[in-house]
């Protein structure tokens, strides 16, 4: 029997084949595409004009559709790169991968919002609806809006992994299908809790959401480097097998100086130059 968590997935994947293919319709011939998560994607992208400016001619394309997506179109060979932002799971474990960034998880909330310094029991609580009312917690007399990622987001696979501790999430969570998505609803909601990348916290200089302090921690990139805040994950690019020509040009300019300059500009973790596996 499906369950719903399957039909997700499925749906997702089938939605990213198709803009696949759609995209690839009276276009220019695209050298590289690119496909997965939506927390990766601004990244890549803003990688991708880069390598472009500097190497005209060469055409990567870049599209969002989550991480399974993104996964299961390197596998049948309509995307030649996948991005992921968790590890692989073991019946991943065939794959090529190399590790482009870290990223830490921000726990988000509205910035009128008077909280400021939540536990991870406190967030895992309010996740499992054992706490529904931001007066539990001393703030306002308002129920909680508990705003979650799609089934097969690697971030709501990292969310669950480094927060729930194998608690459920409420199946009555509004879900969101990108880290966009859900920043622009918390930011618009006063009452609204999310997660998202923390390198999409402050985007394009605009501080509508707000990240909550964990156990008086301050997720920032430097407590994300020195260790002390451990929401962190992987951002990954994946392919079938180690790159060549095009696509492992690319991957070179993501891991050289320059690409990990940008990265680490633009709020993630850079990682060792050329740490191919």
């Amino acid at each position: 029997m499906m369950t719903k968590k399957n039909r997700f997935n499925i749906l997702g994947i089938l939605l990213l084949l198709v803009a696949l293919a759609l995209s690839a319709c009276g276009r220019p011939q695209t050298d590289v595409i690119i496909a997965g998560s939506t927390s990766v994607q601004p990244f890549a992208e803003i990688l991708e004009e880069e390598y472009a400016r500097l190497y005209p001619g060469k055409k990567i394309d870049v599209q969002g559709g989550g991480t399974s997506a993104g996964l299961e179109a390197v596998r049948n060979g309509t995307a030649n790169i996948g991005m992921a932002s968790r590890e692989l799971k073991e019946a991943e474990s065939d794959l090529w991968y190399v590790e482009i960034a870290k990223d830490g998880l921000a726990v988000i909330i509205h910035p009128d919002n008077p909280i400021n310094d939540l536990t991870l029991e406190q967030v895992r609580k309010i996740y499992t609806q054992e706490i529904v009312s931001w007066d539990e917690l001393g703030g306002n007399t308002a129920k909680i809006h508990v705003i979650t990622r799609e089934e097969g987001s690697g971030t709501r696979s990292a969310f669950e992994d480094l927060v729930m501790n194998k608690a459920r999430i409420t199946p009555k969570a509004i879900v969101q299908d990108s880290n966009g998505q859900v920043r622009q609803l918390v930011s618009s909601d006063k009452n609204a809790i999310g997660f998202i990348s923390l390198g999409l916290i402050d985007l394009a200089g605009q501080k509508s959401v707000k990240a909550l302090r964990l156990g008086g921690i301050e997720a920032t990139p430097e407590n994300v480097l020195s260790g002390v805040y451990h929401l962190v994950r992987p951002f990954l690019f994946v392919m079938k097998a180690p790159p060549e020509g095009i696509a492992r040009e690319f991957i070179d300019f993501v891991l050289s100086g320059e690409g990990q300059s940008i990265l680490a500009r633009e709020g993630l973790i850079p990682v060792a130059e050329g740490a191919l596996r």
